[in-house]
């Protein structure tokens, strides 16, 4: 079991041509692929278990990332079930020249840890023991998605 801050991920990927679309900037769908991989990096941490994504909410692109750039993609878990964590992730589009950064994309996932077979299994409660930890979880809740 993780607390909260060292349930924090973050990955970067260069975009290249490969990764873009008709308009030269980062392809939506690489970036929920790359979201979802991190999150379930910061899911399996605090499990201990391997964790599947169950729920996709609120996954906002707010601008894109343009070709030749770096995605940064930051994930921590802030809350948890009984089998569930819920994982608040963002992507910023990051110049690789001098480390500019802006965030582009904020989503929530949530992640079921299973076991061998592939059963749900119980998570431990979610720790939060820093003042950094406490502003994390409080903004993720204030932003969480409802309904």
């Amino acid at each position: 079991m993780a607390s909260l801050t060292e349930t924090h991920i973050e990955n970067r990927e260069r975009i290249q041509p490969n990764d873009t679309n008709n308009h030269g900037s980062a392809h939506g769908g690489k970036i929920m692929h790359w979201m979802d991989e991190v999150g379930a990096m910061s899911a399996m941490r605090h499990a201990g278990e391997t964790c599947v994504t169950a729920h996709v909410g609120d996954l906002d692109f707010k601008r894109p990332v343009p070709g030749g750039d770096t995605c940064v993609i930051g994930a921590y878990a802030y809350a948890t079930g009984r089998t569930s964590i819920r994982v608040r992730i963002r992507a910023f589009h990051e110049d690789p020249t001098t480390g500019d950064r802006e965030r582009t994309t904020d989503a929530y996932f949530v992640f079921v840890a299973v076991d061998a077979d592939g059963a749900p299994t119980p998570v431990p409660d979610l720790a939060v023991d820093t003042e950094r930890g406490e502003e994390l979880r409080a903004a993720a809740l204030a932003d969480e998605p409802r309904g």
